[in-house]
């Protein structure tokens, strides 16, 4: 496979610039590149470049904060420089074949090369090896450009259409028999990189997560939520919350579900509370385009999707739109609302790169109880925007409560932040993030501490509220 596609992109430099050396060493730049992306990114998240990720070289170029700072902004500019030279130099130095042999001649090379690549790929995609969909473990048996080949005869083979009609019998809404005036609204928060971060430090403040503990005790579920990502991928997370389908189920799909197989169109809890008699929404402060939900929301049940064009800039908290702004924005709705609401609420806040923000004058004193180590600055930095997501949840609450319906709060993280250094220093290898489902004051009492999936968290939070 490697042998196929490399001839396969000689071939094809080789049309286009006419030189072999300058084809030869593009190739090479591109695999170096990919290399140095997945090694980034393994840092990162503990998981090589995958072929689902090719789309992200896209939104890189809408949204190069979200990805740049972590590959490094010098070894980018670098890299850019050192590209631009070999190619200005190769073009100057290395004569056009074409003059040489003539044009003819030199097409079928081409042809010949591009013949010998598309023979060898076909002969060695005839009988493949299994995959186990474990991506480290996979790149090691398929090497990394071969891993490319096998996840896309993967894709090919395993059609969304036909997966989810196989699914439709357990997830398919019921028909709408509720009394519209007794429902409650709820409101369900994805909060981004959400978990108790007195896991890694013992000395955060207390005050930092004084409203999730409040919650908490008078909750109806709470616990740790077993995410199936690290540092990233939220979309694996919210598409299991939403749907309650495990990510095994969905195979080759899982590391991005909203790439193919979401596009279908799946049931999930907004479609049933829908057939209930719900509006459904969905807030997220970031544009509607980022991984395609502006196409594959509607197709999951939601009635509207709010991006970040309904905040303004003054909501910023960073570089992102704040919590803060969030909460208020629910509670206008649910001031407004005649019809029971269920609003799905994606944050961004605590999204990094952490990094790229400074630690303020008074965060030591205000977040800590006693001073962390020295290469805990990040740390720091998602302590001051987590508070915010704590203040976000209590406020939360309030405007439930303050409705005539009154309503249920489910919070939950995605997945832990991106912190490398710091869990480097602590030793920290828990990915689990945190939860809680609490209804109307007076409704819960003390809680069911349960460590869970994220695909059972929307049926427990049914189950809770009486659907």
């Amino acid at each position: 496979m490697h042998v196929a596609i490399w001839l396969l992109f000689f071939g094809l430099g080789l049309a286009i610039w006419q030189r072999p050396y300058l084809a030869s060493g593009l190739n090479v730049a591109g695999m170096l590149l990919l290399v140095l992306v997945s090694n980034a990114k393994f840092a990162s998240l503990r998981e090589p470049f995958l072929l689902s990720d090719f789309r992200f070289f896209i939104a890189l170029l809408r949204h190069p904060r979200l990805y740049l700072p972590f590959f490094g902004i010098l070894p980018a500019i670098g890299c850019a420089l050192v590209f631009i030279l070999f190619c200005g130099f190769a073009l100057w130095m290395e004569p056009s074949l074409v003059s040489k042999i003539g044009l003819a001649a030199f097409m079928c090379g081409c042809l010949v090369v591009t013949g010998f690549g598309l023979a060898i790929l076909w002969f060695a995609m005839r009988n493949p090896m299994p995959i186990t969909l474990a991506p480290a473990r996979d790149v090691q048996t398929f090497g990394f450009l071969g891993s490319f080949i096998r996840y896309w005869q993967e894709e090919r083979a395993h059609d969304p259409g036909a997966m989810i009609a196989n699914l439709r019998g357990t997830l398919q809404g019921r028909a709408n028999n509720a009394n519209l005036r007794g429902l409650p609204h709820i409101v369900a928060v994805q909060c981004e990189s959400f978990f108790d971060a007195r896991r890694v430090f013992p000395g955060v403040n207390p005050d930092v997560l004084k409203n999730f503990d409040a919650l908490t005790r008078i909750s109806s579920r709470a616990g740790r939520l077993n995410v199936p990502a690290w540092g990233a991928n939220t979309v694996r997370t919210e598409f299991s919350f939403l749907t309650g389908i495990p990510p095994a189920s969905l195979g080759i799909h899982q590391f991005n579900p909203y790439r193919k197989f979401a596009r279908v169109g799946v049931p999930t809890i907004a479609s049933e509370l829908k057939a209930q008699g719900y509006r459904t929404l969905c807030i997220h402060p970031f544009p509607a385009t980022f991984y395609d939900r502006d196409k594959v929301f509607p197709a999951l049940g939601f009635d509207e999707f709010i991006d970040v064009s309904a905040f303004e800039t003054d909501d910023k908290c960073g570089p992102y739109t704040g919590d803060l702004a969030v909460a208020a924005k629910v509670r206008a709705m649910l001031s407004a609302a005649i019809e029971p609401l269920f609003i799905f609420v994606i944050t961004m806040e605590n999204h990094g790169p952490l990094h790229q923000e400074d630690v303020m004058e008074g965060d030591i004193e205000r977040l800590y109880t006693s001073v962390p180590p020295a290469r805990y600055q990040d740390f720091t930095i998602y302590l001051r925007h987590l508070q915010h997501t704590d203040l976000m949840l209590g406020q939360l609450y309030e405007s439930l409560n303050a409705t005539s319906r009154g309503g249920w709060l489910c919070a939950y993280g995605d997945h832990v932040p991106i912190l490398s250094d710091v869990y480097a220093a602590s030793g920290f290898v828990d990915g689990r993030t945190d939860y809680l489902v609490v209804g109307p004051i007076g409704t819960t009492g003390a809680p069911q501490c349960l460590d869970i999936e994220p695909e059972k968290l929307a049926a427990y939070l049914l189950r809770e509220v009486g659907l």
